[in-house]
């Protein structure tokens, strides 16, 4: 394809040459015909070293000898370059002759269901929604129109799903919450009668865990992305548009705005409330309510530039300490 036709199919300025594109890739990996991109300025003295044929770069960059498409968001613009390249993976058509349908089950127009899927009975599944093979949906599960579960995903009992849900290889949705009761030694499970409902658009990385409300909901509102190995445990309510990444998780019946952004390895304890629009540092330990647009890091979390000094100070801790010796010798100071 012609770099100005990629131009017009993603609103971008051309500049330079109009060659030919074959593929898209990585800056470094990029070769003769590819087209690649550059989003953070860090990556900008990699534009002299590349072999990509053109690239995708912000408005605001310098001009260069390398054939360019401009754009505000070029990040997103890749993205949308890697569509017009690459076909998605197409799932084998219609119902496997070796899935299992239960009994009262609904499928809408367009349904495909892999080998050795099962789907419990009374299940509603959207039009045009893909399940691939070895996936199982337990009795009485809603699932959207145009959604896709990967294989080995689990959809528990009475759990909804919306349109347009992605859910990656060995997704676990409305395993049973975390109750047990402790009673002279000995620990009682708590039924866990509630479900969990995932709104539009929501798309959950593989192996991540969505725990049923003990009782009620286990809500997972439109929008929001969450990542591989998530935790998320009964009762918790995630609103809109949020990032969850990877190893994060949230214990139970905590609640989270909208627009809020949890980095890897992030641990939140149960029954507090997150406001809108929230960042949380990766590695950080979250032990308290925190207001609309707090940006934060560190355990026990501070203010993410304050955090951020604090770890600073801690590396140079073994220093501090001689330097105090030193000072309580030279006072006469006894412990």
């Amino acid at each position: 394809m012609k770099l100005s036709d990629i131009a017009q199919k993603l609103g971008c300025e051309m500049r330079g040459m109009d060659v030919e594109i074959t593929s898209v890739s990585g800056i470094d990996e990029a070769d003769k015909g590819d087209i690649t991109f550059v989003s953070n300025r860090k990556y900008i003295s990699r534009i002299k070293t590349t072999k990509a044929s053109a690239i995708i770069l912000g408005k605001d960059i310098p001009p260069i000898d390398i054939p360019s498409l401009r754009t505000d968001d070029p990040y997103f613009a890749f993205a949308r370059a890697l569509e017009i390249f690459f076909e998605p993976l197409q799932p084998e058509t219609g119902i496997h002759p070796t899935a299992v349908i239960g009994e009262g089950v609904i499928l809408g127009n367009g349904v495909n269901i892999g080998s050795y899927a099962v789907i419990g009975r009374n299940c509603r599944i959207g039009d045009n929604t893909t399940i691939y093979p070895n996936t199982v949906l337990y009795p009485d599960v809603v699932v959207g129109r145009d959604c896709v579960f990967h294989s080995f995903v689990t959809v528990r009992e009475g759990c909804r799903m919306g349109d347009r849900v992605i859910l990656q290889n060995g997704v676990v949705i409305g395993g049973d919450g975390f109750g047990f009761a402790t009673v002279d030694g000995v620990n009682h499970k708590i039924p866990q009668i509630g479900r969990v409902e995932i709104g539009d658009d929501v798309e959950i990385g593989a192996h991540t865990t969505v725990d049923r409300a003990a009782v009620d909901v286990t809500k997972i509102g439109k929008g929001t992305k969450i990542d591989n190995f998530v935790m998320i445990a009964h009762n918790v309510q995630i609103g809109e548009n949020c990032i969850i990444v990877a190893h994060s998780g949230i214990a139970g019946s905590t609640k989270i705005g909208n627009n809020v952004t949890i980095g890897a390895q992030v641990g939140i304890v149960g029954h507090i409330k997150i406001g809108n629009n929230v960042t949380v540092s990766s590695q950080s330990g979250v032990s308290r309510d925190l207001r609309d647009g707090e940006v934060v890091g560190g355990n026990p979390i501070t203010e993410l530039k304050q955090s951020i000094k604090i770890r600073a100070t801690m590396r140079k801790l073994p220093e501090m300490y001689k330097d105090i010796i030193k000072i309580k010798e030279k006072l006469e100071i006894k412990e």
